[in-house]
């Protein structure tokens, strides 16, 4: 029965490219909970230049790789290999800086989310348009090149994401979903537009220094969740699948970005729900009932994929610093003759650290290995900090580290509470919560409400935008909401976690001495 399924293309696929890996999840077309196959492909920003970029060669690499891996996968499985899909979805990192010129070349290395040199732009646009615009946006990205009299700006005819970015080489159109322009260019609720005002703004702004910039003519065309995008074409089958096996003709959902393919992961695209992705970098999204009182530099005005309002927490630092620290410790227990595979360790520094002091024993943990703006850092130094006194123990180093992928999202979400924002429950996922009970609790602990994890929370973002690409064949039965409710999640398993009695305490006091050991990061910034 599946195999027919997978043969007659009674299937969807969702491809997303994350920061360390291109994933790819194939999913029932008809119970988009029912994962059939998946296929990854581990890649690597580089810092060129003093810019964190991709090559775009090894974009193609990766999707090709990451594509014929799924194709493995479902044979394993199943015993046939796909060659159509009922519909097809691209999801991205978010942010940064694709700028291309009339014939569709490439004008500079592609910006991602994670450079912070366009805090001159992000100022000026910020009181320009009196809503904050952070450094990562797009818009600031094109705006400091304009300051910067970058020589390739007059040439500029397009600007997209990455997401934006492959789907228009699959399909030939340059559109992308709401939630991903909403990381672009101010979005307006009542539209689920560019907002009008915020372009004219722009264009006077760079009149004078970029003579006949219209950034309305070169910000792709915005799709809600639902709306076709598109058609695979030929060339763009053979881009996905060399081989020539993939036929064209399948329908793509809006392309889209890591923040809204893990609000669907995770079904919180409704007011009052939020979740929070742990990766490279870590980012929370709360649905708002209301708007906000007044603009604040630790949040950003985004949406859902379906255009509602969203506050978001972005953190350009996540999980890459304890993952380092992991890796010491299995390159410890490798040289010790230990069998232990990196997960195993993982877990066991995890589970080590739940026997750490609410507190972390005074320790403090620093995961900014890039420049971090809700903390005030232009570049990033990891460090790890101790006093003569610090209890120094294994269980709460390991808190330490898992207690500083939160901090600065701890930082931010503060700000939230402030507003009055209220979360009935937090969803969370991303590869850090794959250890049952141990990242979840300190979380539940760091934002003092409950957390939820699935069973999708490692699958994260490629099985989200699978889900939105089955979504195109019932957008005109229900509502997003409704339909990840009543049938994507209907009977899903979630484990949730009250925050602690004591973690709660505990966390705020790290916070604390967190906030106040800043001045330490910031020195290391000046003298390293």
């Amino acid at each position: 029965m599946t195999a027919e399924a997978i043969l007659s293309g009674r299937t969807t696929l969702g491809i997303e490219l994350g920061s360390t890996r291109i994933k790819a999840c194939l999913v029932d077309a008809a119970d988009p909970a029912t994962v059939l196959a998946v296929g990854s492909h581990e890649w690597e920003n580089r810092f060129e230049d003093r810019v964190w970029t991709y090559a775009i060669d090894d974009v193609w690499a990766g999707l090709q790789a990451a594509y014929a891996d799924l194709l493995a996968d479902a044979e394993r499985r199943h015993g046939v290999r796909p060659r159509t899909f009922g519909a097809i979805g691209v999801s991205a990192m978010m942010h940064g800086y694709l700028a291309f010129d009339a014939e569709g070349e490439l004008l500079a290395p592609f910006r991602t989310w994670r450079n912070t040199t366009t805090s001159r732009a992000s100022g000026v646009l910020t009181a320009l348009f009196g809503e904050n615009i952070p450094l990562r946006w797009s818009v600031a990205h094109l705006y400091q090149a304009v300051l910067d009299e970058e020589p390739h700006v007059s040439d500029v005819r397009f600007l997209t994401t990455l997401a934006g970015y492959v789907h228009w080489k699959l399909t030939g159109r340059k559109v992308l979903g709401v939630g991903d322009a909403s990381g672009m260019f101010p979005i307006d609720s009542a539209t689920h537009d560019y907002n009008a005002t915020m372009l004219e703004q722009f264009d006077q702004l760079v009149l004078e220094r970029a003579y006949g910039l219209k950034i309305s003519e070169i910000l792709p065309e915005v799709l809600v969740a639902g709306q076709e995008a598109g058609r695979l074409t030929e060339a763009g089958a053979a881009l996905l699948d060399p081989s020539g096996d993939l036929q064209p003709g399948a329908p793509l959902c809006p392309p889209e970005g890591d923040a809204g393919t893990g609000m669907v992961a995770t079904c919180s695209v409704a007011p009052r729900t939020g979740n929070v992705s742990a990766g490279t970098s870590i980012f929370a999204m709360v649905v708002l009932e209301r708007p906000l009182t007044s603009s604040h530099h630790e949040l950003d005005l985004v949406t859902t994929p379906a255009g509602d309002p969203v506050a978001m927490v972005h953190c350009n630092n996540g999980a890459s610093e304890l993952a380092a620290w992991v890796g010491m410790f299995s390159r410890f227990a490798a040289v010790t003759g230990g069998t232990l595979s990196s997960d195993d360790v993982f877990e066991a520094l995890f589970r080590e650290a739940l026997d750490g002091d609410p507190d972390a024993g005074g320790l403090l943990a620093y995961n900014h290995l890039a420049g971090e703006p809700i903390a005030g850092l232009t570049e990033g130094r990891p460090l790890f900090v101790r006093t003569p006194d610090s209890r120094f123990t294994l269980a709460n180093v390991m808190r330490a580290q898992l207690y500083g992928v939160f901090g600065t999202l701890a930082l931010g979400m503060r700000v939230l509470d402030g507003e009055g924002v209220e979360i009935d429950r937090m969803f969370a996922h991303g590869g850090m919560f794959r250890t049952a009970g141990v990242a979840q609790r300190f979380l539940a602990g760091a934002l003092d409400a409950p957390v939820a994890v699935g069973e999708t929370a490692s699958e994260g973002g490629a099985w989200g935008i699978a889900v939105l690409a089955a979504y195109l064949a019932v957008a005109e039965e229900a509502t997003l909401d409704d339909y990840l409710r009543e049938r994507v999640f209907r009977g899903a398993d979630f484990d949730v976690v009250d925050p602690d009695s004591e973690d709660v305490p505990g966390f705020a006091a790290y916070l604390t001495r967190y906030r106040d050991g800043l001045a330490v990061e910031q020195a290391a910034v000046q003298a390293l």
